[in-house]
C-alpha cells in the first residue's frame, strides 16, 4: 500500500519521509540524467559551492557543474544547462554538482528513508522503482514524498509542481492524457526564460526540450554516501517494466 504526499520547496523537503523523490525539473535532475547519458562515471551532490570546491581539490580529474540564481559559479566548468556540457568534458570523469534548488533538497531531506531525484525526462522510471518496492513487500505500508523544489527552493514553479503531479498519477497506475500539452505550455509559464534573447546565454532555448522529453532515461539515480560525501547511484529499470 502506498502513500503519497506532495511537498513543496525546502521546508518540504525538511519534511518528507519514506521513499522521497527531490524533484528539480529545470534543471539539475534532469541535467544529472544526462550527465549519466553521457558517460559520467559519477555524480556528487552538494549543497554550496566551497563544498564542491574542495571536494574538487578531493577528487582528481573531477568536473564542478553547478549554479546560483541560474547563472554558472565562478571559476566552474559548467553551468546547470544540459545542453551547454559537453560529452568529452565529462565522460569517464566525476561530476560534482550544486544548485540553488534540487541539491538543497537532498540535503535537507534529513528524514527520508530513501532519497531519489525527480525529473520529467525519468518519470516513469521513477515510479515502476517505487512500485517495485511495493510488490516485494506487499503487506507493508509504504510512504512516498513527492517534493517539488520550485525556483531557489523558495516559489512554486509549474514544472516541478506538474512532475509531482505525474509521478502519484504514476503510482496510482493510472495515465495523463494531458501530459504533452501541459508540458508544451510551460513554454509560457516557468520555461518562459529559455526563450528570452537577453538570456540565451545562461538558459539555451535548448535545455528546454531536453528537459521536458518526458521518460526518455530507464534509469533512477538514489543518493548514497560514502567517506567524500553524497552521491547518485544509477539504477536501471527493466525494459518491460517501463
Amino acid at each position: 500500500m502506498i502513500e503519497t504526499q506532495i511537498f513543496h520547496l525546502l521546508e518540504g523537503a525538511q519534511q518528507a519521509r519514506g521513499t522521497t523523490v527531490i524533484i528539480d525539473v529545470f534543471r539539475a535532475f534532469s541535467l544529472e540524467c544526462y550527465l549519466y547519458a553521457m558517460g559520467a562515471t559519477l555524480v556528487r551532490p552538494v549543497g554550496s559551492v566551497e563544498e564542491a570546491r574542495i571536494l574538487r581539490d578531493k577528487i582528481p580529474d573531477s568536473v564542478l557543474v553547478g549554479e546560483r540564481h541560474g547563472i554558472k559559479c565562478e571559476g566552474f566548468d559548467f553551468g546547470n544547462s544540459p545542453s551547454q556540457v559537453r560529452r568529452e568534458a565529462v565522460e569517464g570523469r566525476t561530476v560534482i554538482h550544486t544548485t540553488s534548488a534540487g541539491t538543497q533538497g537532498i540535503v535537507n531531506a534529513l528524514g527520508a528513508e530513501e532519497i531519489l531525484t525527480g525529473s520529467i525526462v525519468n518519470a516513469r522510471a521513477i515510479a515502476e522503482y517505487i512500485l517495485s518496492k511495493e510488490q516485494a513487500r506487499p503487506m507493508e505500508k509504504h510512504l512516498v514524498s513527492l517534493v517539488a523544489m520550485g525556483l531557489s527552493a523558495a516559489s512554486r514553479t509549474e514544472e516541478d509542481e506538474l512532475c509531482a503531479e505525474y509521478i502519484q498519477v504514476l503510482l496510482e497506475k493510472q495515465k495523463m492524457p494531458d501530459l504533452a500539452a501541459r508540458l508544451s505550455g510551460l513554454a509560457q509559464t516557468s520555461g518562459k526564460r529559455f526563450f528570452d534573447p537577453a538570456m540565451q546565454e545562461h538558459f539555451p532555448k535548448e535545455d528546454f526540450g531536453l528537459c521536458i522529453a518526458a521518460d526518455s532515461f530507464p534509469f533512477v539515480l538514489r543518493i548514497g554516501q560514502d567517506d567524500l560525501g553524497l552521491f547518485s547511484e544509477r539504477i536501471f529499470i527493466p525494459a518491460e517494466s517501463i
